[in-house]
């Protein structure tokens, strides 16, 4: 693969990207690395925060510097166990990122439930077990994606292959047999099931915090110098989250269909669609410190304090 002119101004664009997201994400590592240090203990969503920014710092690394290395004409750079290295760190991070929004934004949409709701048993339990689901995510991920080592291989440049798809720097092997199709929608199911409980959830959230500014709207009214309420704002937050997300893993999982099933899959390597595909992990720590209300003294030891 040779550099052109398209795949240098895109390479540059994607690579400061990429570096804008881990610096992001790395942020918010090192601030709980230093809460945890400075003795305190994390709270249950802050748990779920750290594996999700965990997962998508690992999936800028081994998505976008080899997708970076390859627009900028570097090929050949990876030997076959760094393909299915590689490859198997991105599906596994790429689904972990995945439950991990599903399960804060169920575990939100508990905590915030009224007292006389039916989700009134379930906090407790919640709390409890948050720890233990984040890694119950990752082994089940970890599962999930054990056919990528097998499915990877080095590119392959050879028009002569059938049912190989190159993404420039590593090949995905996709025989169209009955056992490529089962396992495409056992993990279609599963991120189906997933996207559809975190979008309950968020409008379960939202609802719930709407009939809540109505209940305090006197109060607000006499905050004049309040100019966005808390309910505005923790649902701007969801609705920013939930939907960059969305948005961001449709177009992954259109990508990895038609680069499966399509002869015409060329323009979907393109570093656009890598860039709206990994567009959730960059904005996303960037998000959630700016609802960190000691975010301008993030590396401060002091900062925990809340």
């Amino acid at each position: 693969m040779k550099m052109t002119s398209i795949n240098l101004p895109m390479g540059i664009f994607l690579f400061s990207q990429i570096v804008m997201g881990i610096f992001g994400n790395s942020s918010i590592l090192f601030y709980y690395v230093i809460f945890i240090f400075s003795g305190k203990h994390l709270m249950p969503k802050d748990m779920i925060i750290e594996h999700l920014t965990l997962s998508n710092c690992l999936s800028l690394i081994s998505k976008g510097i080899p997708q970076t290395l390859s627009d900028f004409g570097f090929k050949n750079f990876l030997d076959d166990i760094g393909c299915k290295v590689i490859m198997y760190i991105y599906r596994v991070t790429r689904g972990m990122s995945l439950y991990a929004m599903c399960l804060l934004g169920c575990f939100q949409a508990i905590t915030i439930s009224p007292s006389n709701s039916r989700w009134i048993m379930l906090k407790h339990r919640a709390t409890k077990y948050i720890g233990s689901s984040c890694l119950v995510s990752w082994l089940v991920n970890l599962l999930l994606n054990i056919m990528t080592l097998v499915k990877v291989t080095v590119p392959t440049y050879s028009k002569n292959v059938t049912n190989t798809n190159s993404y420039g720097y590593c090949s995905w092997f996709a025989p169209s047999n009955l056992a490529t199709a089962l396992y495409m929608f056992l993990l279609c199911f599963c991120d189906g099931l997933c996207l559809s409980l975190m979008a309950c959830s968020s409008v379960s959230m939202m609802n719930i915090l709407y009939k809540h500014k109505r209940q305090v709207k006197h109060i607000h009214s006499a905050q004049h110098l309040l100019k966005v309420s808390p309910e505005d704002r923790a649902t701007q937050t969801i609705l920013i989250l939930v939907c960059t997300f969305i948005i961001s893993y449709t177009i992954s999982s259109l990508r990895v269909i038609f680069t499966t099933y399509s002869n015409v899959s060329e323009i979907w390597r393109v570093s656009v669609f890598i860039f709206l595909e990994i567009c959730f992990p960059i904005f996303c720590p960037f998000v959630l410190i700016s609802n960190i209300k000691c975010s301008f003294r993030l590396f401060l030891p002091f900062c925990g304090k809340r």
